[in-house]
């Protein structure tokens, strides 16, 4: 009986595959837990694939390597680790295939993609293929990183810049793949652009002279002159950054890639509908935005600016206009005439406050309306009585 057992047993060691360290097998899963995989390689012991072994990504998960019943090339680490089992490694079988990629996708210059697993100093450690790479600081995006750690976790394409296999050495930028892409973007949003079209855009800065708006890949100036029909001291009066607007496009030039954008286009033009809200002997209320020796121009609307020539500031005597009124001071004024040929308006302080203390009292001349024309011409007379 001893001899029958001892024969079974010699024929079961015969049938066993001979291992020896660095041998590559092909073995089965038959348990995976959260630190290692068991494998079945056919020999009289089983496989262990520690996790450390497993990716040269530290974060992975055992059981998003392998399941139990997949078949799996695995690395002879060695024989018996001490606790009478055979330790492997399948990062090594893999990093072998990687290295053989990464080659191939740099011969042929293709994208690769990577994943971020750790920030160093200069740069980002990443995982393609198996294989640990590195992106300097400056290859991380088309703008300054300020923290590298914010990366950690992210996949995205690469290219590859550098490639060493004798020094294990692999460097990639992501910067050269954002930049393709806008160049790419930018041609399509050219191709399509037109004068005069309207578009959704966002705001991305706003300086003293304007407002850039990413009109999809590529950022428009919006000039100060072109964000309101009213007078804008500053664009962050109207605008702010992240907000989404209507703009037209007024010119364009692919090969400098500069775009003049236009808000005010977008909206009605004050003048092309004022006979729908002001008529002659309305009362509104305005803010003064100029003061001249002459008058004060009085804005009723974004747009809109009247002139109250001095004589109808008040009915004592004013030798300036400053004398009774203010910049940005809010005031009733009076319409006296629209010339919407010459996109003037003629207002008047005084007719507002009689029309206000006696409203059944018509101050407005309608046969004999004063108009801008007879403003200049006491303006001009004014003047040379100064001369004289």
């Amino acid at each position: 009986m001893n001899n029958e057992m001892e024969n079974l047993m010699e024929e079961i060691e015969k049938s066993m595959i001979k291992l020896h360290r660095g041998d590559i097998v092909t073995g089965k899963v038959i348990r995976v837990t959260d630190s290692e995989i068991t494998v079945n390689v056919g020999y009289k012991a089983d496989g262990v694939i520690p996790k450390q072994e497993m990716s040269n990504d530290t974060s992975v998960n055992p059981h998003d390597v392998a399941k139990v019943g997949d078949e799996i090339k695995v690395y002879i680490i060695k024989v018996d680790d001490g606790e009478g089992n055979v330790l492997l490694s399948k990062k090594k079988v893999d990093s072998e295939k990687g290295w053989e990629d990464l080659e191939m996708i740099n011969e042929a210059k293709s994208l690769v993609e990577t994943k971020v697993i750790e920030a160093v100093r200069g740069g980002v450690v990443t995982i393609s293929r198996g294989i640990r790479c590195f992106i300097p600081a400056s290859q991380l995006s088309d703008r300054y990183v300020e923290d590298l750690n914010a990366y950690v976790g992210k996949s995205f394409n690469t290219k590859i810049i550098e490639f060493d296999r004798r020094k294990n050495k692999v460097v990639l930028s992501r910067k050269d793949v954002l930049m393709e892409e806008k160049k790419e973007k930018r041609n399509e949003v050219f191709s399509q652009l037109e004068k005069g079209q309207r578009i959704q855009g966002q705001v991305k800065q706003i300086t003293d002279f304007g407002a850039f708006v990413d009109i999809g890949g590529i950022d428009g100036l919006v000039h100060i002159s072109e964000i309101s029909w009213g007078r804008v001291k500053h664009p962050s009066e109207i605008l702010q950054t992240g907000e989404s607007v209507e703009v037209e496009v007024l010119d364009f030039d692919r090969s400098s890639g500069k775009v003049s954008l236009s808000l005010k286009n977008t909206q009605i033009q004050p003048w092309e509908d004022i006979e729908n809200n002001y008529k002659t002997g309305d009362i509104v209320e305005g803010k003064v935005v100029k003061l001249l020796d002459f008058g004060a121009f009085v804005e009723i609307e974004p747009g809109l600016d009247g002139l109250v020539h001095i004589s109808q500031i008040s009915d004592k005597h004013i030798a300036n206009p400053s004398e009774v009124l203010a910049l940005n001071e809010k005031i009733n004024v009076k319409i006296l005439d629209i010339n919407k040929e010459e996109k003037r308006i003629s207002l008047s302080i005084i007719a507002a406050k009689e029309t206000k203390e006696d409203p059944s009292i018509d101050y407005v001349d309608d046969e004999n309306p004063v108009t801008i024309g007879d403003i200049v011409k006491s303006s001009s007379n004014d003047d040379k009585n100064k001369e004289s």
